[in-house]
């Protein structure tokens, strides 16, 4: 299992597929591994790298606060020790702020990035979502702190679908067995990173080209969200989904991987 020193830590990342390489960077609570349901269509066109940020994973989990640009040096960490002078990047919710600090930060590191329900600032709203999760996280056994993500995350469309509601409730489950759980130290540290992330000031220095997809029922991050994020991009395209939630890429998973892959192709 490749771990690497990053930026003071142990990283842990794992590679999909070949051809140019595609960082993938995942959302608060979740690892790498969570991109599988989008790997399995993107690693037929690219070198998928998917990495545990610090905090979840096989990472280490230090105390906090974290910073979404101390997160982005982590990954440009990452991909000089993978030998990568450029590379197309995906984020999605954590991970697009952390991608748009990789972008500030390093910007000839990479190619070009697909920002997925971001935020270029957050609300007094925002804050006490992120506030509340810790706390939801330090007092509710892993099945129910489940839910309160799953409620936040999917659509009404997800819950009245039998299919996927099996599935989130699989979910539950399954999370009362992780053998690898984020402790809550781990989830407080990404959480500060997430509050305090504010550069909406500088994203009109990214000069790449950039894919801002959001979903229209998204009650985690609201679309003013993802717009204000798209609108402060030069060269940014925005899609939004109809009646999707933060999870709009699960709820149109083959839509979402195809429209992805072929932009990366482009771009």
């Amino acid at each position: 299992m490749p771990t690497i020193q990053s930026n003071g830590i142990n990283l842990y990342y794992e590679e999909r597929g070949e051809g140019e390489p595609l960082l993938l960077i995942m959302g608060i609570t979740a690892p790498g591994a969570v991109w599988e349901k989008h790997v399995a269509h993107w690693q037929q066109s690219f070198r998928c790298i998917l990495v545990d940020n610090r905090g979840v994973g096989s990472s280490d989990k230090p105390p906090g606060p974290y910073s979404s640009a101390q997160m982005a040096d982590d990954c440009a960490g990452l991909l000089q020790h993978l030998g990568i002078t450029r590379a197309r990047v995906a984020g999605v919710s954590m991970g697009s702020i952390i991608a748009q600090q990789l972008a500030i930060r390093h910007p000839d590191k990479v190619r070009s990035m697909v920002l997925m329900c971001p935020w270029a600032r957050c609300d007094n709203t925002a804050k006490d979502i992120f506030r509340h999760m810790v706390d939801c996280k330090a007092r509710l056994r892993p099945e129910e702190f489940t839910v309160y993500v799953q409620l936040l995350i999917f659509s009404k469309s997800s819950f009245d679908d039998p299919e996927n509601y099996n599935g989130m409730l699989a979910d539950r489950e399954n999370a009362a067995l992780d053998p690898n759980p984020q402790p809550l130290i781990g989830l407080e540290g990404q959480a500060e990173a997430c509050i305090h992330h504010d550069v909406l000031e500088q994203l009109s220095s990214i000069n790449q080209a950039v894919l801002v997809v959001g979903g229209e029922k998204d009650a985690f991050t609201p679309t003013w969200m993802t717009k204000e994020v798209a609108a402060a991009i030069p060269h940014s395209q925005l899609h939004i989904y109809p009646n999707s939630g933060h999870a709009f890429h699960w709820e149109n998973l083959d839509d979402f991987n195809q429209r992805v892959n072929q932009w990366l192709i482009e771009n």
